[in-house]
């Protein structure tokens, strides 16, 4: 069965959708917003396979009662009023998914693609399945193949957090600074937090390498200071 005949299965005469077809819209709607939904889980992002098929599912009934509300009213409902409040709440829960992390931010790109999954639900319920399925095919080929050719020609530089632990002493700071440098690497931000108590410290530095770098021999460098106990490091995601 091809999509132009699940769209003519679709089309119904007036304004009222029956039950079956809205059932079937929101079961097309999880399909699209799944495969969103596995590209965002792949990348371990917060919002991932789950919050993309509700959030698909959601806007796809809130679009079929929109519809609906106009031919139920008693004097005739605004068929784009829920809609419309769909587009501009959709942002406080895109907006969950941007944080702070390290010296930048991170959730963006699943900030956006939420958006854009609420709007591809929205089709769904509107009956607009081949746009549905295109809006789909477009935003996976943003987030899987332009990510791809992004980080090879474009970003050839990553940022990176390293978190070292140990007992501080006189320049332990500047030590690691030193320590980074050597590696000719752009130190973007470093900063420390100090427990007066038992003089144990944390320093965070917030580093920019080459997608290539070898960070072991950074670590290796890093880990031959006096006091250092303990190393993390991690790499900013898409």
């Amino acid at each position: 069965m091809s999509i132009e005949d699940i769209t003519q299965m679709t089309e119904i005469v007036g304004s009222r959708l029956p039950e079956t077809i809205i059932i079937l819209r929101v079961i097309i709607s999880a399909i699209l917003g799944s495969l969103i939904g596995l590209e965002r889980e792949y990348h371990g992002q917060p919002a991932g396979l789950r919050t993309h098929i509700i959030l698909c599912m959601g806007s796809c009934f809130i679009m079929c009662l929109s519809i609906n509300s106009s031919y139920y009213g008693e004097h005739g409902g605004d068929a784009e009023r829920l809609a419309a409040q769909v587009v501009s709440g959709v942002g406080f829960l895109g907006a969950g998914a941007i944080f702070k992390y390290g010296g930048g931010v991170r959730g963006l790109t699943t900030a956006a693609s939420i958006w854009t999954t609420t709007a591809i639900g929205m089709s769904c319920g509107s009956g607009l399945f081949i746009s549905a399925l295109a809006g789909t095919l477009i935003l996976l080929f943003t987030l899987i193949v332009l990510n791809r050719v992004e980080k090879r020609f474009i970003r050839e530089r990553t940022n990176r957090t390293i978190v070292i632990k140990g007992i501080d002493h006189y320049c332990f700071v500047e030590e690691i600074k030193n320590s980074l440098k050597e590696f000719k690497i752009s130190l973007k931000n470093i900063s420390f937090a100090k427990n007066i108590h038992d003089n144990t410290i944390e320093v965070k530095a917030i580093i920019q390498t080459a997608n290539d770098q070898d960070m072991d021999k950074i670590i290796a460098n890093v880990q031959k200071i006096k006091g250092v106990q303990f190393i993390s490091c991690n790499t900013d995601l898409v």
